[in-house]
């Protein structure tokens, strides 16, 4: 396994003497600034100097398997900076640009499998920073940002019928979008910042350096690269390769540098059935270590679906954040549902029906429940013997279902029906009682507890 390297501004094996790709795009002219760009410290430069060979004064050396300029004088002495005690009030809080996912000077992730809603997902998004509208129901700082969505997959035409059909799904204008939203397709303009040379992962620091020259300029807040692996053309597999390619990113994203927050957009392993979460993430592990914040979509179950009373599974997908946390029940997650907007543009053939999102809540059991139900039900539960047992012929759940007048034959009003009562026993107004029932075998049965007011 092969650690990153730098290329010199003058190596024959630069992509930009002689790949096309990079015709015209000019490498740091002077030692100096290609020095201080090696110097960042997002950007991994192998260190470790081979003990059997000393370093060459003047002249390129062999570092492990990465090739890097010998500098024309010695380095700048590593020194270990004391903490100063800071009182915590005068510590910056951290920046959050989008919810609690998109933070400034952070790079932050969005992983899912291929078709589940991961491009429509952050399109959206997009146009709610661009707007500083909260279109998806998620938090936007109080003043509109400057968004650049780099698309590495599909043609501008495409991304222009999935703006605009977001735009007028949401109603949104020209005005309200004035100069912030910036879109690339990578098919015109492609972004790769590392590649694979004979000495491992390479870092492409022309193209790095050309990408924060252009944040600086635009003054983008938030800039998304969709999917992350046309960014690179680096190992997957291989953690060193990954590092230094997240690492790039957050170099992009520094305070020093970009003062952005960066988005990456990346795939899952083929899971079958199985729930996605962070460590799904196709490739290395060090894409998870280097984001600020995992986030992953997971698909509508055909068993949630029936729980939630949805007909077509497919049109509903979650969203909750997983670096390292447990992911939540399902009706704790962010929910969106698919759409289809008609753009009207086939004059008299047929026109273009595109995706749109957006938000969408898991049905809560109290929508259409008062205090006067639950008293009513409380009263049903004192007149008989109720069990606590669903599979019971005389479940506490009949009860209510007989007041509230829901059907159990409905999964969703099934659903409906168990959560009701498990709510109120966790409050207090029904509660579980051990005692024999008509055959003297203990059971368990459900009483009133704390009555309605």
């Amino acid at each position: 396994m092969h650690e990153p390297q730098h290329l010199r501004d003058d190596d024959p094996s630069a992509p930009w003497i002689k790949d096309p790709y990079y015709h015209g795009m000019q490498p740091p002219s002077a030692r100096a600034s290609w020095e201080a760009a090696q110097r960042r410290s997002q950007l991994a430069v192998v260190e470790d100097t081979p003990s059997h060979e000393p370093p060459l004064p003047n002249g390129p050396e062999d570092y492990g398997g990465s090739e890097i300029s010998a500098p024309t004088s010695l380095p700048p002495q590593i020194v270990a900076t004391p903490w100063t005690w800071r009182d915590p009030a005068t510590i910056p809080p951290r920046e959050a640009l989008y919810d609690r996912h998109l933070f400034r000077g952070f790079v932050s992730g969005t992983a899912g499998a291929g078709g589940t809603g991961k491009s429509t997902l952050v399109t959206g998004e997009s146009l709610a920073m661009a707007t500083g509208r909260p279109l998806l129901g998620k938090r936007t700082p109080r003043e509109p940002l400057r968004v650049w969505l780099w698309n590495l997959e599909d043609p501008a035409e495409e991304l222009d019928r999935r703006i605009a059909a977001q735009c007028q799904h949401f109603g949104i204008t020209p005005a309200d979008l004035g100069d912030r939203l910036h879109v690339n397709s990578g098919r015109d303009q492609p972004c790769v910042i590392a590649r694979m040379t004979a000495g491992g992962a390479t870092i492409l620091v022309p193209v790095i350096e050309a990408i924060v020259a252009e944040i600086k300029a635009r003054r983008i807040d938030v800039l998304t690269i969709d999917p992350f692996v046309s960014c690179h053309q680096a190992t997957e597999n291989d953690n060193n390769a990954q590092d230094a390619v997240v690492k790039a990113w957050g170099s992009v994203a520094d305070k020093s540098a970009g003062n952005c927050a960066v988005e990456l957009v990346h795939h899952v392993r083929k899971l079958g059935d199985a729930e996605a979460t962070a460590e799904s993430v196709r490739g290395a592990v060090s894409f998870i270590a280097g984001c600020r914040d995992v986030r992953v979509l997971n698909r509508m179950t055909e068993k949630e679906a029936a729980s939630a009373g949805v007909d077509n599974h497919r049109l509903y997908f979650r969203v909750y954040s997983d670096k390292s946390n447990l992911a939540p029940p399902s009706d704790k997650s962010d929910w969106y549902r698919l759409g289809s907007v008609d753009l009207g543009n086939g004059g008299a053939g047929e026109s273009d029906h595109v995706q749109i999102i957006e938000p969408w809540q898991w049905p809560n059991a109290f929508d259409d429940v008062t205090a006067r139900d639950l008293l009513a039900v409380q009263k049903r539960i004192a007149e008989g013997q109720w069990r606590a047992n669903s599979q019971a012929s005389d479940w506490a759940g009949k009860a209510v279902a007989e007041v509230l007048d829901l059907d159990l034959s409905s999964a969703p009003l099934q659903t409906k029906t168990k959560t009701l009562l498990k709510t109120w026993i966790e409050s207090g107004a029904l509660k579980p009682v051990m005692r024999l029932d008509e055959h003297r075998k203990e059971r368990e049965f459900i009483e009133v507890g704390q009555w309605a007011v």
